[in-house]
């Protein structure tokens, strides 16, 4: 995964998808495994493979919810200094 948000993301493949692919993505973010159905956006080649952008088909708003709560809870710790 190389980035993500309550709307999409971007992933690094080594061989694309084909654009407009609905496919079912799973994938923890820290003690929660979220799986969710995407629909895969178009490719860019990148220097070691392709990242290839895809967005959440008919996430339930409660799944959103959790991943939203997730992925804030991910920014705090990146941003908490360092003793």
């Amino acid at each position: 995964m190389h980035q993500l948000s309550t709307s999409g993301g971007l992933i690094n493949l080594e061989q694309p998808l084909d654009e407009k692919l609905h496919v079912e993505l799973i994938f923890h973010l820290g003690e929660i495994t979220i799986r969710e159905k995407v629909e895969m956006l178009f490719p860019m080649w990148a220097t070691q493979g392709w990242l290839q952008p895809f967005r959440f088909r008919d996430m339930p708003e409660a799944s959103k919810n959790v991943l939203e709560t997730c992925l804030l809870s991910f920014m705090q710790q990146t941003q908490e200094p360092t003793a």
